[in-house]
């Protein structure tokens, strides 16, 4: 499998673009003024304790506080059932280190814990934690116990002083030695500036910053088969090759300057698969179509056969179409960044060795997803359940908004509804006020369906309140607004 990172760097936005043999598998979007912060580290202030839900509210200098539970203030190792209050833990007016874990979502602030880590290429510092650990993705024992060993051994060289631990992450699988010492030793200098900064910065204020998107990606996702890197900023192009450089020597090669006249994104259309990741309906190749719906608690997935009839029989029809979404589904979860409990509505299959593999399939696809994810088996009501890690926004929470219209509920009531509504409130007012005529403020097409199928229900209205009703358009209003002028 052969993949590229495709980056477009404008003053006022970053994307990026994981492609896959040639599709579009990840798409990572940060404006500047609504730039990602999980990871950073802040120095806050505790604004409120609440001993009922075991959490509190930290000042961190953000618009809204953020939030933090009690486990995630008690120190690291901690048994999970030793209960200790929040109170006991913390008080208001507290200076408190933190660090993001989740991103602000829609109306919730950003998720905090005391349990400091910093990142590198291939290693994640833990300045608290006295363990050393490999990433579960490394299934390789002989492999695991290799790395195990290099760590200890690269802790045993180390010229600073070691108080904490690391976690050895993914992309370290086969590196020497000496790659790991010198992302253990760039980690221990980092984390000597951050705790220089625990202590002389107020509160609240940021004492950590994450690398830029840009950056974070190289660091992130490049792996053996990210063939190029292409950028679209000359500057910036020199930014990434210094960071390479210094971290990453076996990417330099890959990364080039996108000098083209045709917009980066355009290529392997990028821009036109964005466009479609907002919608609800995937279609598949075979035919069949997948229907997307998030809600607040949950995403569910409906998987169709569509105008897909197969050419043997409805089981063999049922099977592949299933196959095929496991596969979409999977691409479809990175591409919007899905995350939470997810339902899958497979097509009822009679067979068990069809149910096996499929899940095969769904699972296999969703081992090169960066966020941790866990598939379920199908269960009695024939569904089947994933969880997948939700660090920051969906690809819809970042470009989108709720309609103005609707609010997010994605239907309208029709003409006839709210005819039948304006109809009920004029008896309303008329019994409370007995005005001496009303005009109906409303929608075009609420107003054509008054004058034009509902006018002889206006002639009776009229003739039972004894009153006359005239109709106004307002073009700037919605289907479902309307108001009712007293005269």
């Amino acid at each position: 499998m052969s993949g590229e990172v495709l980056i477009n760097l404008t003053p006022m936005e970053t994307r990026v673009a994981v492609v896959e043999n040639g599709v579009l598998q990840e798409a990572f979007i940060e404006r500047a003024r609504r730039r990602g912060i999980v990871g950073n580290i802040y120095k806050g202030r505790v604004v409120r304790v609440l001993p009922g839900m075991q959490a509190a509210f930290v000042d961190i200098g953000l618009d809204r506080a953020a939030f933090i539970h009690a486990h995630e203030v008690m120190p690291p190792g901690t048994p999970a059932d030793e209960q200790v209050s929040i109170a006991q833990l913390l008080h208001e007016g507290q200076a408190l280190v933190v660090q993001v874990t989740k991103d602000p979502i829609g109306s919730k602030g950003a998720r905090l814990t005391t349990h400091l880590s910093v990142p590198s290429r291939y290693l994640v510092y833990m300045p608290d934690s006295p363990h050393h650990g490999v990433s579960q993705r490394i299934e390789d024992d002989g492999e695991r116990e290799r790395l195990r060993a290099l760590v200890e051994a690269a802790t045993g060289e180390q010229s600073l002083e070691v108080t904490g631990g690391f976690i050895v992450r993914t992309a370290a699988e086969g590196v020497s030695l000496e790659e790991l010492a010198g992302d253990m030793h760039f980690l221990l200098r980092l984390w000597r500036k951050v705790s220089e900064r625990k202590v002389t910065a107020s509160a609240p204020s940021a004492i950590y910053d994450d690398l830029p998107l840009f950056m974070r990606t190289l660091r992130d996702v490049m792996r053996d088969d990210i063939e190029k890197v292409r950028i679209d900023s000359r500057e910036n192009h020199v930014k990434l090759l210094e960071f390479a450089e210094e971290f990453m020597p076996s990417a330099v090669e890959r990364i080039e300057h996108y000098a083209g006249e045709r917009p980066i994104f355009d290529l392997f259309s990028v821009e036109d698969e964005i466009q479609k990741a907002l919608g609800r309906k995937v279609q598949l190749k075979s035919g069949g179509y997948l229907v997307i719906d998030p809600t607040e608690a949950m995403t569910t997935i409906d998987v169709n056969t569509g105008g897909y009839v197969g050419h043997r029989n409805l089981e063999e029809t049922i099977f592949k179409t299933n196959l095929e979404a496991a596969t979409a589904i999977a691409r479809q979860l990175r591409l919007r960044n899905l995350g939470g409990i997810i339902i899958i509505d497979f097509i009822d299959m009679e067979d068990p060795e069809h149910q096996r593999q499929v899940l095969r399939v769904l699972e296999k696809s969703l081992e090169r997803d960066h966020a941790k994810t866990k598939c379920t088996g199908v269960t009695e009501l024939g569904l089947v359940q994933v969880t997948r890690k939700r660090t920051r926004e969906s690809l819809e929470q970042t470009l989108c908004e709720a309609c103005p219209c609707c609010h997010g509920r994605g239907t309208l009531k029709t003409p006839e509804s709210v005819c039948y509504e304006i109809f009920r409130e004029i008896l309303r007012e008329e019994r409370a006020y007995s005005a001496e005529t009303y005009t109906v403020l409303a929608s075009q097409s609420v107003v054509d369906r008054l004058l034009d199928e509902e006018s002889a229900a206006v002639a009776d209205l009229e003739e039972f309140i004894g009153k006359t009703i005239r109709f106004q358009v307002e073009s700037h209003y919605s289907q479902e607004q309307y108001d009712i002028v007293l005269m």
